[in-house]
């Protein structure tokens, strides 16, 4: 879905562009629910809310056919967050953020509790700490003008696990969550690793809400993002150059959100939902504003990031490379040598006397002391041979044996 309003250039007025997306890897079964995006002349409300499949994989039947936990709980948790931010969110009255949190929890618990129950799931056999029943995320930021007509918001942010909230100013991306994981780390620590997250709502564990306030003042972009959006990128440089140059290059916000959409299909591994708002400047007024920022964020933090990764890959390809050369090399010096090495080691065929001969083996040294005994014997009659010779001479039978 998505939307867009062009406003004046007093840079005072309200939300003037927004928009919103759920990119489903498969159709009808992703697990980011559709994102909440509300906003007034005075007040900005933006959430997202990515069910966790891994530790909500469980599958239930439903109506609409077999669900996982991670799909349901999402859906359950937007549609009692949006209902109760809208009766907490007021124009003319501040908000308590932390007793907003606290209501969230609750709510949310209570509402994720029913909803296993109408499931009549039979009870796991599985225990694991990292198995959950209906586990989602939350990340929503709630804008309210300080003064009427004032540049100055009140920007809440709430959150549960690891979606974000961003803030981007002409001078730069801020993101205004911290990813509830185990391994806690910053942003691009948490890129490189797959932490478990370590807080999330669920019908079956204990979770919090996280509150936090920070004051903005007008224009600026506010935008709410599950991880498939940002999590499969370089580093949080590039997340904000993809942001900024998808804005630059487009017409119009709706052209705006097809062309981030496409950028984040195209590197994402995982569902991905986005809700955003612009405050107090148009679409085109925007696009002056952070005119230059997506140059300056290549040319000293992409750009350089981009020519590191470029020569660790030639350095792997080169490596690679060598390898390969190493792997036949190596085989065709063996195959040289391999033949005098194992000469002894190797049966020899049996009619090859010639290289039996050359080879000075004992079969060879046998065969000469053969030839040298039938020599001898030659030289050398039988001892029957001499008595034979000895017995005509004196006149006896050749038989050896005296006179009948």
């Amino acid at each position: 879905m998505s939307e867009g309003r062009h406003a004046s250039s007093t840079w005072v007025v309200g939300p003037t562009i927004s928009f919103g997306f759920n990119l489903a890897k498969i159709k009808d079964q992703g697990e980011d629910s559709d994102p909440i995006l509300r906003d007034g002349p005075d007040l900005g409300l933006i959430a997202v809310f990515d069910g966790m499949g891994g530790a909500g994989g469980t599958v239930y039947e439903t109506p609409q056919g077999p669900r996982t936990g991670a799909y349901l709980a999402s859906r359950v948790a937007r549609d009692v967050v949006e209902r109760r931010m809208l009766d907490l969110l007021e124009p003319d009255w501040n908000l308590n953020g932390q007793a907003a949190a606290q209501d969230l929890q609750r709510a949310v618990r209570q509402a994720l509790i029913e909803c296993l129950a109408e499931l009549n799931a039979p009870a796991s056999s599985l225990r694991s700490r990292l198995l959950r029943a209906l586990p989602t995320t939350m990340a929503l930021v709630a804008l309210q003008r300080i003064q009427p007509g004032g540049p100055t918001w009140a920007c809440h942010v709430l959150w549960a696990g690891d979606s974000r909230a961003y803030l981007f100013e002409p001078k730069g991306a801020r993101q205004l969550t911290t990813d509830d994981i185990r391994d806690a780390g910053d942003a691009m620590v948490n890129l490189r690793q797959d932490s478990v997250v370590s807080n999330a709502m669920s019908a079956d564990t204990d979770f919090h809400v996280n509150y936090r306030k920070v004051t903005l003042r007008a224009p600026f972009l506010v935008a709410a993002a599950t991880d498939g959006c940002f999590g499969y990128v370089r580093s949080p440089m590039h997340f904000e150059r993809m942001m900024l140059t998808t804005m630059e290059e487009a017409k119009s916000t709706e052209a705006w959100s097809s062309a981030l959409q496409s950028h984040i299909s195209l590197v994402t591994g995982d569902d991905a939902a986005m809700s955003l708002l612009g405050i107090g400047a148009s679409f085109e007024e925007l696009q002056e504003l952070f005119a230059g920022r997506a140059d300056e964020v290549e040319r000293r933090f992409t750009g350089p990031l981009d020519e590191l990764r470029l020569a660790v890959d030639r350095v792997e390809h080169e490596l690679e490379a060598a390898r390969r050369r190493h792997v036949e090399g190596t085989a065709e010096l063996w195959s040289a040598y391999k033949p005098d090495y194992e000469r002894y080691v190797t049966p020899q065929p049996a009619d090859d006397y010639s290289q039996v001969g050359e080879s000075g083996s004992e079969d060879t040294e046998s065969d000469a002391a053969q030839a040298d005994a039938a020599q001898a014997d030659d030289e050398f009659p039988p001892e029957d041979a001499i008595a034979v010779e000895a017995a005509v001479d004196e006149g006896l039978p050749s038989d050896g044996k005296g006179p009948s």
